[in-house]
């Protein structure tokens, strides 16, 4: 007798048949093309499921080569910028039926190289990255663009061909914030930064200088300190600070943490906040509204850098975007004043 347990795959085709409409629709209903009604598309959906059509999905990938997962590569995942961004492109994601593979390098190279040679074992579509804070060497990206995978970076970026950066206007961010402080009536200003290698705190220490340069401050070496912006680092630069014969004014902080850190230990000692020194963070992390004075920073939306991150990378996957893959989309960044900055208030 012939065994009648093994169904043959279904197609498109055998679809197309059973409602009468041609394989073309079926095709353009499954991926939710917009020449496609929705009641069509409900209609296709619904006979695919009832067939099972939907298990030989994954087969068909692989015929064509492509397994609609994207990987994703961050520095680390309890911060809330990168949480945020990662919601962001989840939602892109599921929208268009891509599923996403999240790995963190903890902040070592050594890690996101291992993490891009795992990404390519699992055949990913495309390669989303935000850069570990001591990768100096990116030839672990080689077998990324020489197989043509397309590679988006963000927030922390490198200039590769063929790569995309999306990214927001740290110069200009920290520019604001600096003459922000100066308006407020400072002149010795703290920056605490990140490694100046990232173009993200770069960026920052150029904005910082300009800033200072343009009402006539010197820049002073020894009011900025390079480390990895945790909260020991912002406590370790507050008690530099208590230890110098001036103290400054204001501190500026490359993140929120760290300058939620350096703001208590201060205070701790006696310090006013913001009478005897004004403190600045970035990023609008939760614990900047969570803390006494509320942190002055900087805010960019991380759910809409993971959406556009996603979305750009996703219309390169599906062949709809009309502009060239190496480009640098800036996102906008707002300054967002509260009472931690305000000297003037404070008397």
């Amino acid at each position: 007798m012939p065994d009648h347990s093994q169904k043959q795959d279904v197609t498109i085709y055998d679809i197309a048949e059973a409602l009468g409409v041609s394989p073309s629709t079926v095709s353009r209903s499954l991926k939710e093309h917009p020449s496609i009604s929705k009641e069509t598309i409900r209609k296709v959906r619904k006979q695919a499921k009832k067939m099972g059509y939907r298990s030989n999905i994954f087969a068909q990938n692989l015929r064509r080569q492509k397994t609609n997962i994207i990987g994703v590569i961050v520095p680390r995942l309890n911060s809330h910028f990168m949480s945020s961004a990662i919601s962001g492109m989840e939602k892109v994601a599921n929208k268009n039926h891509y599923k996403i593979i999240i790995s963190q390098s903890h902040e070592q190279a050594v890690n996101e190289a291992s993490n891009v040679e795992m990404m390519l074992e699992q055949r990913v579509d495309g390669l989303i990255v935000s850069l570990a804070y001591n990768t100096m060497d990116l030839h672990h990206f080689d077998a990324i663009t020489e197989q043509h995978t397309p590679l988006i970076f963000f927030d922390r970026v490198a200039d590769l061909p063929n790569s995309t950066n999306v990214v927001i206007d740290n110069y200009q961010a920290a520019y604001k914030m600096t003459n922000h402080l100066i308006d407020e009536g400072c002149s010795r200003i703290v920056h605490i930064t990140g490694n100046t290698s990232r173009n993200v705190y770069s960026g920052r220490l150029k904005g910082y200088k300009e800033a200072l340069l343009e009402h006539q401050l010197s820049y002073d070496s020894d009011l900025v300190f390079i480390n990895d912006l945790r909260e020991e680092d912002g406590e370790q630069v507050a008690r530099k600070i208590l230890e110098m014969d001036q103290l400054p004014d204001a501190v500026f902080a490359s993140n929120d943490v760290c300058a939620v850190s350096c703001m208590a230990l201060l205070q701790e000692h006696g310090i006013e906040i913001p009478r005897d020194i004004a403190i600045a963070g970035f990023n609008n992390d939760p614990i900047s509204r969570f803390v006494k004075p509320k942190i002055t920073t900087v805010d960019y939306d991380g759910e809409r850098v993971g959406e556009v991150v996603a979305q750009n990378l996703i219309n390169h996957l599906e062949g709809d975007d009309h502009i060239s893959i190496t480009n640098t989309i800036v996102l906008n960044s707002d300054l967002i004043i509260r009472d931690s900055s305000r000297k003037q208030d404070a008397g």
